[in-house]
């Protein structure tokens, strides 16, 4: 058969464009498809850098990179990401030849006519840029997840090509410098140190960190293991009862790691410095890892929770090396995978270290109201999120991924089984060591170790957003006896969504309490196993903690919630008012008052310090005015008379700080007043500097009368100059002149006045304290006005943080009006930002519908 020569030419035409691969469309940030096509691109990359750091805050750094990479394909130019401007970028030679500076949209382009199949060589004379440098008087660090690191020097910054460093560094020389790798050889050059590092181990461009600056160091060698640490604490109390604690807790969690996961300490040091004005936490830079001073150095009054929260952290930033750094996501939108091993790792190496401590009590106060403040909002979103772009990646983070996953990851295990789940999780380590893995090689691999169908028991919990409504149908017959028990889940956000989930039903009698275990698959599951017991007097819902939702609350089982025995079930029974209090279940002063009942009578710190917290924000977000008034006298009175008896230092330190910040009245305050000059004493209970310090701001906030001279006094007697610094800060913000106080929020919109982000964050909510809105409301629009550029500008938290401390401060119609007429005149807001802000003011958009007399 004779085929037409016409059809053969546009048949040939069709499949010559297929072939043809379509451009790359360049734009800001690093776009998921450039990143999938620079990892075939590209491989065996290499860095050289060099920065020649000035003793002056303000002097440029001069820098150098020396890029080797093997190149795959020439298909596009080779982009490099260098988000700084033009003007930063000195020279580049690329294989020896100096070629014209190219810069378009946050990146470096290498025309693909200067490039070679395999190996190349660019180098690249640069002034580093400022952003991610976090620079300070006399000490800087770099700080540069999720993308961060494009803004210090021109690199490819997506974290599954993984590079090894070699760095340099010019410092004065009464300067300390730590990095990710050690030190190998040092030279003096006048004024100046210079600093030559071994070859590092290979990691994401996010990891690479360095710090410099005055600091002390201290270095201990356990079992063989050296690690060094570098810090700026000056008093010595705290200096001697932490530094063999530091050490000891870095060390027993890489020996539990390395038992658990059976993978050797995956890097060739792990060194560790604490900066006092961090923005986290802690960072888990390979080698390096960096903390907040203030967490690790504690005195010798420390509580248990505060140790526990101390030994969490280290404990989490080591699991990092295995959890992130040694096997990294492909892409960020699997940064929850890092962040819920390390939380879920930090809970079993800290349980052997506090025999004491009820875990699954800890577990509970530490996740599942953090977790349900932002799934309960019009603002949340899945665990596992879509990411088109990296310079988005920041807006990832938050209490879903620190709070909801480990309370996922729980359950996945009980689902398993501890044994199944720990094989798995060795498997996945060995299989993607030194590599990149997503959620999906994970799924695949546990699929293995279970018969369960771990794929779709996860669509739901990582794919989807939202949380269960529980409700329940009982039957009786006429003895009293139970003739049906079904339990009903419907999805909050109204989808048809369903958890599948483990937890305990209390049945509560006269002499016991009878535990019924529970496994809701579907929408409807029928409890046969009570079927013929007696009619309990209360129903204690999640008994034991581990299911996730809202359950059944009757009014009639309220009062009686102080007094149930069993503390993770009494926890639960407290957060799970709150949560029946904010769906309009329970009125808000039912709950108060239970929850002042409660704290009356509770012995046990982390409740207290749960009670506490409810209570507040019961009080401040949804009692009404006259509802405060009538309680507040009665509030202060309990708490204080609690403080005068014989009770674990631990509690009291934890009542009195509901307290401190609850004592507004005039003999409140004025007995808060005699605490902060030491006349009035509380035995069994000792203050530190910072406590103080507290105290001062909070008489204040309270405008005491004397609040110039005692702000005046705790300044003087702050020894440590960067608390001195931080305090000076804050001093605007505590003013009892408005045009002061309308100054610091004037300058709060120049970037440089918005580096220190944990002390603007204090100042905001010093600002919009409760007590101030009156006046303070005004700042709202401008701090709204504000937000995309902070997101722009600030580290990864800080947006949330910033809208945190400011409308989230507010419960008032007024505060909601500007926040809908701001979102009424920006149509085109970010989605992302959108979302940060519904989830900062739910208490603001729900006190106006519960918020009754």
């Amino acid at each position: 058969m004779k085929i037409n020569s016409v059809f053969l030419f546009f048949v040939s035409l069709l499949f010559s464009c297929q072939s043809v691969k379509k451009p790359i469309l360049l734009e800001r940030g690093i776009s998921k498809e450039l990143a999938v096509f620079r990892k075939s691109q590209v491989s065996d990359v290499s860095y050289a850098l060099s920065f020649d750091l000035p003793k002056e805050k303000e002097s440029p750094i001069s820098s150098s990179l020396i890029l080797n990479l093997k190149i795959n394909s020439l298909q596009e130019p080779l982009y490099l990401d260098f988000n700084e401007s033009k003007e930063n970028l000195k020279t580049i030679v690329v294989n020896g030849k100096n070629i014209p500076v190219l810069h378009e949209k946050e990146h470096v382009i290498i025309p693909k006519e200067q490039l070679l199949i395999g190996q190349n060589t660019i180098e690249i004379k640069f002034i580093a840029g400022n952003l991610s440098l976090n620079r300070n008087e006399d000490f800087l660090y770099t700080l540069l997840v999720p993308d961060r690191a494009s803004t210090l020097f021109p690199c490819f910054d997506q974290p599954d090509i993984k590079a090894s460093y070699t760095l340099s560094l010019t410092a004065p020389k009464d300067w300390t410098v730590l990095a990710g790798a050690s030190v190998k050889k040092k030279t003096e050059q006048g004024n100046y140190t210079h600093y030559q590092f071994e070859e590092s181990d290979k990691m994401s461009t996010y990891l690479f960190s360095f710090v410099a600056g005055n600091f002390k160091s201290a270095t201990q060698t356990l079992d063989g293991f050296p690690m060094t640490m570098l810090y700026r604490e000056n008093n010595p109390e705290k200096i001697k009862a932490s530094t063999d604690t530091i050490f000891n807790l870095h060390h027993n969690a890489v020996k539990y790691l390395e038992n658990y996961t059976q993978y050797a300490f995956p890097f060739k040091k792990m060194d560790f410095a604490t900066i006092p004005v961090f923005q986290y936490g802690g960072m888990e830079h390979v080698g390096a890892i960096q903390y907040r001073e203030g967490t690790l150095f504690l005195d010798n009054n420390a509580t248990d929770s505060e140790k526990l929260k101390r030994g969490k952290l280290i404990a989490h930033e080591t699991a990092h090396m295995w959890f992130g750094d040694l096997v990294t996501m492909k892409w960020f939108n699997d940064v929850w995978m890092k962040e819920v091993f390390a939380n879920f790792m930090a809970d079993k190496i800290m349980n052997p270290a506090f025999p004491h401590i009820n875990h699954d009590l800890q577990f509970l106060t530490a996740h599942y109201s953090a977790a349900y403040s932002e799934d309960r909002t019009q603002g949340t979103h899945p665990i596992r999120q879509g990411l088109a772009n990296l310079k988005d990646a920041g807006s990832l983070y938050g209490a879903i991924i620190y709070n909801k996953a480990p309370i996922m990851m729980r359950q996945l295990e009980a689902t398993m089984g501890k044994d199944s789940f720990q094989k798995g999780i060795q498997k996945y380590i060995s299989s993607y060591a030194n590599d990149n893995a997503d959620w999906n090689n994970l799924v695949e691999i546990l699929d293995q170790e279970t018969p369960k169908d771990i794929k779709k028991w996860s669509a739901v919990w990582v794919n989807q957003p939202g949380r269960a409504i529980f409700t329940d149908e009982i039957s009786y017959d006429v003895d009293s006896k139970i003739k049906s028990f079904v339990i009903e889940q419907k999805a909050e956000d109204g989808s048809n969504n369903v958890w599948p989930q483990i937890f305990e039903i209390g049945l509560v009698y006269t002499e016991t309490t009878k535990v019924i275990r529970v496994a809701v698959q579907g929408r409807f599951s029928e409890i046969k196993e009570v079927v013929g017991l007696q009619k309990p007097s209360a129903i204690i819902y999640n008994y034991n903690g581990f299911g996730y939702g809202v359950f059944p609350l009757e009014n009639n089982e309220v009062k009686s919630i102080p007094v149930i025995n069993n503390e993770v079930a009494r926890a639960y029974s407290y957060i799970n008012l709150y949560e029946n209090t904010l769906t309009g279940t329970i009125a808000p002063k039912v709950a108060f008052d239970t929850c002042l009942k409660g704290i009356s009578i509770e012995k046990n710190e982390l409740i207290a310090k749960l009670l506490s917290s409810q209570l507040s924000s019961l009080y401040w977000n949804f009692l009404t005015e006259k509802q405060q008034q009538e309680r507040q006298n009665q509030l202060e009175e309990i708490v204080y008379d609690r403080l005068q008896e014989d009770l674990p230092s631990n509690v009291k330190k934890t009542l009195f700080g509901l307290f401190e910040e609850l004592a507004y009245s005039e003999s409140g305050k004025e007995k808060l007043y005699q605490i902060w000059n030491k006349e009035l004493l509380i035995s069994g209970l000792k203050f530190n500097e910072d406590d103080y310090v507290d105290m001062a701001s909070n008489l204040a906030l309270f405008k005491h009368d004397k609040s110039a001279q005692i702000l005046s006094k705790t300044r003087e007697l702050i020894r440590n100059p960067d608390k001195q610094k931080r305090f000076d800060f804050l001093l605007p913000s505590l003013s009892k002149e408005e045009a002061v106080r309308d100054s610091f929020m004037e300058s709060m919109k120049e970037e440089k006045n918005r580096e220190k982000e944990s002390w603007v964050q204090s100042a905001l909510s010093n600002i919009h304290h409760p007590l101030r809105q009156q006046n303070s409301v005004k700042y709202l629009k401008s701090a709204l006005d504000l937000i995309e550029e902070i997101q722009l500008t600030g580290d990864i938290f800080f947006p949330k943080g910033w809208l945190n401390n400011s409308i989230g401060k507010y419960t008032s119609p007024e505060a909601l009006n500007i926040m809908t007429t701001f979102l009424k005149d920006n149509p085109e807001f970010s989605p992302i930002l959108k979302r940060k802000l519904l989830q900062a003011t739910d208490d603001l958009s729900r006190a106006q519908l519960i918020k009754k007399e």
